[in-house]
């Protein structure tokens, strides 16, 4: 099949100002593409210029890059408009056999559902309202737009969360629920673990990376023989040097290490050689992080905050609490060998190429009906 993914948000921005990055090659939709692929399927991907990487890449699918308009009031970080889509789709639509749209809440959808109506299916992540303009255009889009335009097309939630709450304004949401997946030809797995944890994030307020290393501080000062463990720490942002100087004043510059931002490549072996990947954040919809690590057979601690929460918990693929303590990281390496296997076990369903066949199934049962 030949399918259209339109993704114009590539990735996080917390600012109006867009960070360059080098490559877009560790992205989620660009796992997604691979997975069609994988299993002989033709993706193309629509994403806003405003994310095209400083540096040339070459790809094995097609991407077609679109500029936005009118940013001041339809930010490229959070909402933003491609006016060239619309054309697009019209004169592309008799080779299109399936469109994937990211989000309800989204002007790119809207075009979708307009020019090919029959053929979208939108891949829903969000949970809750956006706060854009306390709440007001989201609750406006929810109650009025997604009611009017979105009523007869299908949605496919990313997680529990997300079906449940667009499921109140979309009466289509399907049964089935795809989360990001995962390129797993370019995950390191193994079941052997080390005495050290991971943390693989931001490094801002919203991720609470000052909780981990407080809780980690505690956890080797709990018992003797723990003053060997490690805990990794990959990722930049505006608040490192601030969990730098909480490290040294806690004692334990020795047991912690800011590796900065890492490619996948370098980061594999520290995620597969871990005994848990530890997550504090206090905002995040689903992340792909999460599911590296369990594709890396690495367990994860964690809020109940990232939606990868629900099937972290109900497969037993690590510790899922609010405020988590260093109880829990002792229950994390006293029951590792349980964790890893039930990682292991999981990890095909995390594959790019098990949610792209999932897809695909989808639109082939929709032309059936």
């Amino acid at each position: 099949m030949r399918i259209l993914l339109i993704n114009p948000i590539l990735y996080t921005a917390e600012t109006d100002e867009i960070p360059k990055v080098t490559s877009i090659k560790d992205t989620m939709i660009y796992a997604l593409c691979l997975g069609f692929l994988e299993n002989g399927d033709i993706p193309v991907l629509i994403a806003a210029s405003d994310y095209k990487p400083a540096v040339r890449e070459d790809y094995p699918f097609e991407i077609v890059w679109m500029d936005t308009a009118l940013k001041k009031l339809f930010k490229p970080r959070c909402l933003p408009w491609l006016p060239a889509l619309g054309a697009y789709i019209k004169q592309n639509r008799a080779q299109i056999d399936g469109i994937i749209s990211s989000e309800v809440f989204s002007l790119c959808s809207l075009t979708a559902v307009r020019k090919a109506p029959g053929k979208t299916i939108i891949w829903h992540e969000l949970g809750a309202h956006n706060k854009i303009m306390h709440y007001i255009p989201s609750k406006i889009w929810y109650h009025i737009v997604a009611r009017i335009f979105f009523r007869k097309t299908q949605i496919i939630a990313r997680s529990q969360r997300a079906s449940q709450f667009i499921g109140r304004f979309c009466p289509r949401v399907s049964g089935t629920i795809i989360d990001h997946g995962v390129n797993l030809h370019e995950i390191y797995a193994k079941e052997e673990k080390e005495n050290r944890f991971v943390a693989v994030s931001q490094l801002i307020a919203r991720k609470r990376i000052d909780r981990i290393i407080a809780v980690f501080a505690d956890f080797i000062r709990q018992e003797e023989g723990r003053q060997n463990y490690i805990l990794d720490i990959i990722g930049t942002g505006d608040k490192e040097q601030e969990l730098k100087d909480l490290v040294w004043h806690a004692g334990i510059t020795e047991n912690v290490i800011f590796h900065g931002k890492l490619s996948h490549q370098q980061m594999a072996p520290l995620v597969a050689g871990a005994k848990a990947m530890l997550v504090y954040t206090e905002k995040d919809n689903s992340m792909v992080s999460i599911a590296e690590s369990i594709a890396a057979g690495t367990p994860v601690v964690t809020t109940s905050v990232p939606f990868n929460s629900f099937y972290i918990k109900k497969e037993h693929l690590g510790i899922v609490k609010d405020e988590w303590n260093k109880d829990d990281l002792d229950r994390i390496c006293r029951q590792n060998s349980k964790f890893v296997r039930n990682c292991m076990a999981y990890r095909e369903k995390l594959s790019a190429a098990y949610g792209a066949g999932q897809f695909v199934d989808i639109f082939q049962k929709s032309r059936t009906q």
